[in-house]
C-alpha cells in the first residue's frame, strides 16, 4: 500500500490524474453495491421465507429501521474517530479495513439467520460497518480532491449508486440458483475488491498527535450536531438531503413488496423484475449524472440543478404511485432515475462547498449523511401507518413519497452560499 503522508485539510490545488479518480469511483461503487443489493433483493426474500408475506412488510421495517438507526449514529461517529486517527496506516485507511471486515461478518450472520431476531443483529453489524467504510470513503473528496474538479468527480459519483444497483441485481440473479448465501456474499466480493484496489494507491493523510483534536463528552455529542445558526447553508442542505431521500427510501425499501402485491409478480420473477427497473432508472440516472455534473461546473450554478432534480424525482413517485401495471412502472422508474441522476451529480458538490469546517470534513458530512441515514429509519417505521391508513394501498405510500421530495425541492432555494 501507498504510504500515508502529513497532509492538512487546507485549499487543495493539486489536480487528481484519472487512475486515481477510477479507483476512487470503484470503491465508493462497491460501498453501494454490497449494501444496497440485499435492500433491494435479498434481504426482503429472506424476511418473507421467515415470517411470510402477510408479516413481511412490518418485519423488514424494524430490521432496516433499526439498522437506519445505527447507521445515524455510526456514519458521524466514525466520521469523527477518521479526523482524529493517527495511525501509520492514515486517517481514513484503518477505517476503510474495519469496515470490509464487519460487513462481511454482519451479512453472513443475515444470511444464515433462523429467525427475524438474529437477520436485526446481522444487519445491524452490516450497517455500522459499512457507514465506518463510508465516512471514510467519502471524506477523500474534501481531503484530496481540488474544488475545480469536485463538480465533475462528483458528477461521476452521482453514477456510482445506479451502476451498483444494476450490478448488484445482476449479480443476485446471477448467483440465485446457488442460494441466498451466495446473493449475500458475492456482492460483498466484488466490494472488497474494488476497496481493496483503492487502498493500495491512497496516499492517505497521516494526522499527528500533536495535533489531534481534543476529545471530550461535549466533542463526543457535538460529533452529531452542527449549530444551523452558525452554519445555515448547511442546515438547508441538510434539510434537502433528508426529505429526498425520505421519499426515495419509501421506494427503494417497499419496491419489492410494491412488484409482488400491486404488479402481481411471483417471487420467482422478482429478482428478474427488480432487474430491469433497476436497469431502466439506473441508464437515466447515469446519462443525467454526467451532463448534470459538467453543466453545474460550466455554469458555476448548483442550486437549479438540485431544485429541478428533485421535482422531477417527486413526479416520479407521483406517477409510481397511479402505475398498476410494469410498462407504467417501468415508464415511472425512468423519470426517477432522471431525477436523481441530476440531483446526486450536483448535491454533493454544493455540500462540499458549504462544509463549516474543513479540517474536520469527514466529521462534518458525517452529520449530512445523517440526512441520507435518518430516513432510511423513520420511512419504514411510518410506512406501515401510512399503509393501514390508505388500506393497504401502496399508491397512497408514494403519494407520500412524492410530497417528500418536492418540499426537499424547496429548501434547497434557502441556501445563499452558492449559486
Amino acid at each position: 500500500m501507498s504510504g500515508a503522508v502529513p497532509t492538512t485539510a487546507n485549499a487543495i490545488v493539486r489536480r487528481v490524474g484519472a487512475g486515481f479518480i477510477s479507483l476512487y469511483v470503484l470503491a465508493y461503487m462497491g460501498v453501494w453495491l454490497a449494501l444496497m443489493a440485499p435492500v433491494l433483493v435479498t434481504l426482503p426474500l429472506k424476511v418473507n421465507g421467515l415470517v411470510g408475506a402477510d408479516a413481511a412488510p412490518a418485519a423488514l421495517g424494524l430490521i432496516t429501521g433499526i439498522g437506519a438507526l445505527l447507521a445515524l449514529v455510526g456514519n458521524p461517529l466514525f466520521g469523527r474517530l477518521s479526523d482524529r486517527t493517527t495511525a501509520r496506516l492514515g486517517m481514513r485507511r484503518p477505517w476503510m479495513i474495519v469496515g470490509l471486515l464487519g460487513a462481511t461478518a454482519g451479512l453472513l450472520v443475515v444470511a444464515l439467520a433462523p429467525a427475524v431476531w438474529v437477520v436485526v443483529i446481522g444487519w445491524s453489524l452490516t450497517q455500522l460497518a459499512f457507514n465506518a467504510l463510508l465516512a471514510a470513503v467519502v471524506a477523500i473528496m474534501a481531503d484530496q480532491i481540488p474544488e475545480r474538479q469536485r463538480g465533475v468527480v462528483s458528477g461521476v459519483l452521482g453514477i456510482c449508486a445506479p451502476v451498483a444497483l444494476v450490478v448488484g441485481a445482476y449479480v443476485v440473479q446471477l448467483v440465485a440458483p446457488l442460494g441466498q448465501l451466495a446473493m449475500f456474499l458475492f456482492p460483498m466480493a466484488i466490494t472488497s475488491a474494488c476497496v481493496v484496489a483503492f487502498m493500495v494507491v491512497l496516499r492517505d493523510r497521516r494526522l499527528s498527535g500533536d495535533d489531534r483534536p481534543a476529545w471530550s463528552f461535549r466533542e463526543f455529542v457535538a460529533t452529531f450536531y452542527t449549530s444551523p445558526r452558525k452554519a445555515p447553508d448547511f442546515a438547508w442542505a441538510w434539510v434537502s438531503r433528508f426529505l429526498f431521500v425520505m421519499g426515495q427510501s419509501f421506494l427503494l425499501t417497499y419496491q419489492a413488496f410494491y412488484l409482488l402485491n400491486k404488479i402481481g409478480i411471483s417471487e420467482v420473477q422478482l429478482p428478474d423484475s427488480i432487474f430491469v427497473a433497476t436497469l431502466v432508472s439506473s441508464i437515466c440516472w447515469v446519462l443525467f449524472s454526467l451532463v448534470g455534473g459538467k453543466l453545474s461546473d460550466a455554469t458555476g450554478r448548483r442550486k437549479v440543478f438540485v431544485l429541478a432534480s428533485a421535482l422531477v424525482y417527486g413526479i416520479g413517485l407521483l406517477v409510481v404511485a397511479f402505475s398498476s401495471e410494469m410498462t407504467v412502472f417501468l415508464i415511472a422508474m425512468a423519470i426517477t432515475g432522471a431525477g436523481i441522476g441530476i440531483y446526486f451529480a450536483v448535491d454533493l458538490a454544493l455540500v462540499t462547498d458549504v462544509l463549516p469546517d474543513r479540517e474536520n470534513a469527514a466529521k462534518d458530512l458525517g452529520v449530512f449523511n445523517i440526512a441520507s441515514a435518518l430516513p432510511q429509519s423513520i420511512a419504514p417505521a411510518i410506512a406501515p401507518a401510512i399503509l393501514a391508513i390508505g388500506g393497504g394501498d401502496y399508491s397512497v405510500l408514494f403519494v407520500v413519497a412524492g410530497a417528500c421530495t418536492i418540499v426537499g425541492a424547496l429548501a434547497v432555494l434557502k441556501v445563499k452560499g452558492v449559486r
